[in-house]
């Protein structure tokens, strides 16, 4: 018996019509265990979110030294590390990049889109067990804060969660790059009107892309789900700092950390408590200083009585992947099979 990812076209009612006019046709990829074509049982669904300017299907890019998700799932369960399981990896990318899995007015609802389509669709197409114990929601670096916001929000669906060096404590992970915006974005004009620019001139399949590509789409992207502004006229988001001086906006900036996962800890407590899974983890040498946040992350659960699982392991932000041989074995272990 082998396993199988399916590729399935879903039409979204939700993304109809949205801000930044993305495809509302989406690629929904699922990967099927060995033995779901030859039996009649039900499985529990891990939903797998992709990081910021990723989608579902980078999951099964070929590496000549490292696995795809279907081979890493396949020896995981051939090893009986793990068992078997659905893997969900939707699609979530936008223009600008990603949509940190929220609701945005600058972007489309993201958040909606998931909790609303995707997991029914999943439910009513395969053969899931259709509980929160039997769902669980994972992801690395911007889908690891998707999985940490949508976890919190929706514990009545996924009843599990891990997060590897999500984003959170945005202080430490994004602030630090808003001095270099600056300095940069004047490359593509003056002012408010540059930005402008590098979206029109930029986001495309234009190579080799600028050293400053990422930092300044990161920050536009952020921005957008963060601080959505549909009334501005050269683009419909707000930076939370000045774009000249760099100086934080206050009342924008709060509107940032109003989706900051260790601020949000107190707020939903009880549904975090719901959770059967909490799983954070981050490399030491995380190039975003995530480590701060998932270390914060942990400590205000602590403090609020929640049970969790913390590691760290001596290692950056990027290429990762082998940290799922860990976390797919806690999540087996946690998940309901009935």
């Amino acid at each position: 018996m082998q396993s199988q990812v399916e590729v399935l076209k879903h039409t979204s009612k939700v993304l109809k019509n949205n801000p930044l006019k993305d495809p509302r046709i989406r690629n929904v990829l699922v990967y099927l265990p060995p033995s779901y074509k030859k039996s009649k049982k039900r499985f529990p669904a891990v939903y797998l979110i992709a990081g910021f300017t990723g989608f579902g299907a980078m999951n099964m890019n070929v590496s000549a030294y490292s696995e795809n998700i279907q081979q890493r799932l396949d020896r995981l369960i051939k090893t009986k590390k793990i068992k078997e399981m659905i893997v969900v990896m939707p699609d979530c990318f936008t223009k600008y990049g990603g949509s940190q899995y929220v609701n945005s007015a600058a972007t489309g609802k993201y958040e909606d889109y998931l909790i609303k389509e995707i997991v029914p669709y999943i439910d009513s197409n395969f053969r899931t067990i259709a509980k929160p114990g039997s769902r669980c929601i994972i992801g690395k670096s911007s889908g690891g804060y998707g999985a940490m916001w949508l976890s919190m929000r929706h514990p009545d669906i996924f009843g599990l969660m891990v997060t590897h060096s999500g984003d959170s404590a945005f202080e430490y992970c994004y602030m630090k790059d808003f001095p270099d915006f600056i300095v940069q974005i004047q490359r593509y004009g003056k002012g408010h009107k540059a930005i402008g620019s590098f979206i029109k001139t930029q986001i495309n399949f234009k190579q080799p892309k600028p050293k400053e590509f990422f930092n300044i789409i990161n920050i536009i992207g952020m921005s957008a789900c963060y601080s959505p502004n549909p009334k501005r006229k050269e683009y419909n988001f707000d930076l939370p700092f000045d774009i000249y001086t760099s100086e934080l906006i206050p009342q924008i900036w709060n509107r940032w950390l109003r989706f900051d996962p260790v601020r949000l800890v107190e707020k939903y407590k009880n549904n975090l408590k719901k959770l059967k899974l909490i799983f954070v983890d981050c490399g030491t040498k995380d190039e975003f200083n995530l480590q701060a946040g998932a270390r914060i992350f942990c400590d205000k659960l602590k403090k609020n009585g929640i049970k969790y699982i913390h590691q760290e392991f001596n290692d950056g932000h990027m290429n990762i992947q082998y940290r799922y041989d860990v976390s797919f074995s806690y999540i087996s272990k946690h998940f309901s099979y009935k």
